[in-house]
């Protein structure tokens, strides 16, 4: 079920009407899709991000532009001011609910692995796995129990379940989890000879010192 998303349509394209539409917690935004015109729109920034939050990134939005126009979107793209950390624009597209698409969606892992509480580390090669399905299709989060894995074992994306209604588009042959043994200490230096001096290199005898000396007189 698409969430609600209120929107108006901006007609003043000014940089003064838009960094007052900002001051006013609207973030400035574009509607467009395949054989569609551009609409320029304002969007609240709070209920953006909230509804992000809630229901994820790849979430079906029904952008409701002026109180009547509605139309289905996602979420494509989004600008943030690095010194505000503000949201300062996004960009939606507009998606057919009978069509595919491809997009990435987040892998999360559940449990605590065997093999980590015997010393061994955990790595997570991939963090989103590409997959293709219609927007009402597109999983929030693709969850994975690693509980059972032990020190070598290994989750690729062929061992993923075939019970689904989205495709995977990711090489099967991709490593997504392995739990690997742990890291041997280094080696202490050895110290016994550590307080014998240094051996002096080139180091000039008595009989080549006197041969300098005469060479000077």
């Amino acid at each position: 079920m698409a969430i609600t998303l209120k929107a108006n349509q901006r007609k003043d394209l000014k940089h003064s009407a838009t960094r007052e539409l900002r001051y006013q917690g609207d973030v400035p935004s574009v509607v467009y899709g395949k054989d569609k015109e551009p609409v320029t729109v304002a969007v609240n920034s709070i209920e953006l991000l909230k509804t992000v939050r809630d229901e994820g990134k790849n979430a079906i939005i029904s952008l409701d532009i002026d109180g009547g126009n509605t139309v289905n979107v996602m979420l494509h793209e989004y600008q943030i001011d690095p010194l505000k950390d503000e949201l300062i624009h996004a960009d939606f597209y507009i998606v057919n609910m009978s069509e595919e698409m491809d997009v990435e969606v987040p892998i999360h892992l559940e449990g605590e692995s065997a093999g980590s509480k015997e010393g061994g580390v955990l790595q997570q090669p991939l963090y989103e796995l590409a997959v293709r399905a219609k927007p009402g299709d597109i999983p929030e989060e693709i969850v994975i129990n690693v509980s059972e894995l032990n020190i070598g074992d290994s989750v690729m994306v062929s061992d993923l379940k075939e019970s689904r209604n989205y495709e995977i588009t990711e090489d099967e042959n991709t490593t997504i989890i392995s739990v690997t043994p742990p890291e041997e200490m280094p080696e202490e230096p050895d110290t016994d000879n550590a307080d014998e001096e240094p051996e002096v290199i080139n180091q000039k005898g008595d009989a080549d010192e006197s041969e300098d000396d005469e060479s000077k007189e």
